[in-house]
């Protein structure tokens, strides 16, 4: 309820009510077409029976009519039922987007690993849950209407019928959750995770298919793969014996409505007290209070999926549509100003009764940093210890160590994306500051779009957006690719180092106050990367480098 409630109670509600009071109108039009229907089904049986023509044929010339308003009222509500569902999509999906990209969650559910494919959930279960909700939301409306539509025609008909129908469908829906409930939301759970992990799999194939055919690592990926896709068969096939179970269940619970309408009125029929018309009426009016008491059982192997959906769909919204959950104990402090040693474990020095310390960031015109101290995820390691420093516009910086010492946290940290430790970063606004990462992202979008990047639009006149590409020496890009405008996968067109040079040209375009490069230039000949550093240090911006190799301390 909590994923749904906005949507009925928020901005769109006078739309969301609009349409379900459309919804229902047509909803009371169809039942009330389907028990005229069925009366008059009853009326042609009669008169058949007792040959009468006149009556036969007012019967028929009446269902006639009735159908001609039924079939574009039944067609008209299935065209709203499809509208409303993908409207209430649409308004969900912008929720939850604006959650996941919004205060970067996307970074850290993607940095925490506690909820797994969090893009399916928001492009399929997503659609499902809405799709679903409707559906069984107007099935619930329409059994109720039918409920007191038809018991009254079945009442007038047979008490005996309704009483018999009452105990039949209570004992069919118990039987259904009593065995099948936990068993099925529990396997179609996992059935949607191992579908989401194989087709991440074949996704992480395609994304790093170079490196892999570089490595000939196919016998390897195929391994991966076939394990995923085995967790997937293996469940599915657990599922489908469960689903047996529950099918020749709920077939035997429906089929034997065929026969005991016709068991439970024989004598009435066979002693003349019930025309056999009356008996088809009764027989159509038995079926559909079944099926509206009967939904559960009817529609549990659905109920069951829809169910499993909304629990994965509950746990992102906790993350993505909520605060963060604080992290856990923090460690000792290695000694100031040092990195920490690799074995060097997380110690529980708080009491934990009292929220553990985090990274406070604040607002100010250059970076300083006060006493910070870095821990892994979790608080499992401690990676730097009390480090303060200041930096003036127009410093630069070389962070330098072994792999694993915390550099790169470091970075994260400063650029406000890493939250274990202690301690204050101070910063410009992130507005003005720029990252510049060893692999660049590219937009699948216009060659403009990549130079301006993360910005939409900018002031920048064409000219000049050519002029920046020459300062990173890619002047004949343009030209290559069919101008500004020209669309491509620029990551798969694109060497590693002319996608560094492209990044540089967005920092020169966005001119920050504050650059930190991860590696930014490892893909570079000496030559262009001393080039780019130096056009860097002529803007005065003041630069936050980890580097490897030597030649970069020049800068």
């Amino acid at each position: 309820m909590g994923v749904a409630r906005p949507y009925w109670a928020g901005d769109k509600k006078r739309t969301a009510w609009g349409l379900m009071a459309l919804l229902i109108a047509l909803m009371v039009c169809e039942t009330q077409l389907a028990v005229m229907l069925i009366d008059k089904t009853g009326e042609m049986t009669s008169a058949l029976a007792a040959k009468q023509a006149d009556r036969f044929w007012i019967a028929v010339r009446t269902s006639l009519v009735v159908l001609a308003f039924a079939v574009p009222v039944y067609a008209f509500y299935y065209y709203m039922r499809d509208a409303f569902s993908n409207h209430w999509r649409r308004w969900l999906t912008h929720r939850f987007l604006d959650g996941y990209l919004s205060e970067r969650k996307y970074y850290e559910i993607g940095a925490g690993g506690d909820i797994d494919n969090p893009d399916q959930r928001i492009s399929e279960d997503i659609n499902t849950f809405t799709s679903r909700s409707t559906h069984f939301l107007l099935i619930f409306i329409g059994s109720l209407m039918q409920l007191v539509a038809f018991s009254a025609v079945l009442w007038s008909i047979s008490k005996t019928l309704v009483a018999f129908l009452a105990v039949y469908a209570l004992l069919g829906t118990f039987g259904a959750l009593y065995f099948f409930g936990a068993p099925l939301i529990r396997l179609n759970f996992w059935q949607i995770r191992r579908e989401a992990d194989f087709r991440f799999g074949l996704m992480r194939l395609r994304e790093n298919a170079e490196s892999i055919a570089f490595y000939r690592g196919e016998p390897q990926e195929r391994v991966q793969i076939d394990h995923r896709f085995e967790a997937a068969f293996t469940n599915f096939a657990r599922l489908i014996k469960k689903q047996l179970s529950l099918n020749l269940y709920q077939r035997s619970f429906s089929q034997l409505t065929l026969i005991l309408p016709s068991i439970l009125l024989a004598n009435a029929v066979l002693s003349g007290e019930l025309e056999v018309g009356r008996a088809i009426q009764a027989a159509g009016a038995f079926a559909a209070v079944l099926g509206a008491i009967s939904l559960i059982v009817d529609n549990f192997e659905s109920l069951s999926r829809f169910v499993a959906g909304i629990d994965r769909l509950h746990t992102l919204s906790q993350v993505v549509l909520k605060t963060p959950a604080a992290p856990t104990p923090w460690a000792e402090p290695a000694p100031a100003g040092q990195p920490a040693d690799d074995a060097t474990p997380a110690i529980n020095a708080h009491d934990p009764s009292e929220p553990p310390p985090q990274i406070t960031t604040r607002i100010g015109d250059t970076l300083a940093i006060e006493g910070l101290s870095l821990y892994t995820p979790h608080f499992g390691r401690l990676l730097v210890a009390d480090l303060s420093l200041q930096l003036q516009p127009g410093d630069a910086l070389l962070i330098t160590g072994p792999s694993g010492c915390g550099k790169s946290s470091l970075l994260r940290a400063i650029a406000g994306l890493w939250h274990t430790g202690s301690g204050t970063v101070q910063h410009p606004p992130l507005e003005d500051m720029f990252f510049l990462p060893q692999r660049p992202y590219m937009q699948i979008d216009t060659l403009r779009s990549q130079i301006i990047y993360p910005s939409k639009q900018t002031a920048l006149s064409d000219e000049r957006l050519l002029e920046l590409l020459q300062e990173v020496h890619l002047e004949s890009l343009s030209e290559r690719v069919g101008g500004l405008n020209a669309s491509y996968d620029w990551e798969k067109l694109l060497s590693v180092g002319e996608q560094q040079r492209l990044a540089f040209a967005r920092v020169l375009a966005r001119q920050p106050s504050i650059v930190i490069l991860d590696e930014a230039t490892s893909a570079l000949d000496s030559a262009n990367e001393t080039a780019l550093y130096e056009r860097l240090r002529a803007s005065g911006t003041t630069l936050i480098s980890i580097a490897h190799r030597p030649a970069v301390l020049k800068h």
